[in-house]
């Protein structure tokens, strides 16, 4: 099962404030540690919304908004993809993530935990096994 940890924004990350060298060592650590574990598909941090764009669309049209945004709370400002067999496992993951030195007295740092859809559940039919032929798999083993 893959699972992505995604890392919600703070006041500091949304302001493009590195983390500190402890922090910075701390996170390098646990990060060596997941790869090392086997569970580490991917990671990476996020530049502050003020850099990006949001594209928000209707039945009638497409919207370009660019940042920032006023609610920071509901970014995300960085995601570790994960492979463990269950969401338990994730979880148990994320409770050893030394996030807690990326917070600021007074402030909470979230991070959020979902599971990725399996693409085969989005399989229209005979992709799957399509695929599974291109790919030199048996179907429904991707």
């Amino acid at each position: 099962m893959k699972v992505m940890l995604m890392v919600k924004a703070n006041k500091q990350s949304e302001a493009g404030q590195k983390p500190t060298d402890e922090a910075l060592v701390a996170m390098h650590d646990f990060n060596e540690e997941l790869r090392k574990a086997g569970v580490l598909l991917d990671l990476a941090g996020l530049t502050p919304m003020s850099s990006g764009a949001r594209v928000r669309y209707s039945k009638s049209q497409c919207k370009v908004i660019d940042g920032p945004f006023a609610e920071a709370k509901e970014l995300i400002a960085g995601y570790s993809l994960l492979e463990v067999k269950t969401l338990a496992e994730a979880i148990e993951w994320a409770r050893r993530a030394p996030f807690s030195l990326l917070v600021q007295d007074g402030e909470e740092l979230e991070v959020e935990l979902r599971p990725l859809f399996d693409p085969t559940e989005f399989d229209v039919p005979g992709e799957a096994e399509e695929r599974a032929k291109r790919l030199g798999e048996k179907p429904g083993t991707t």
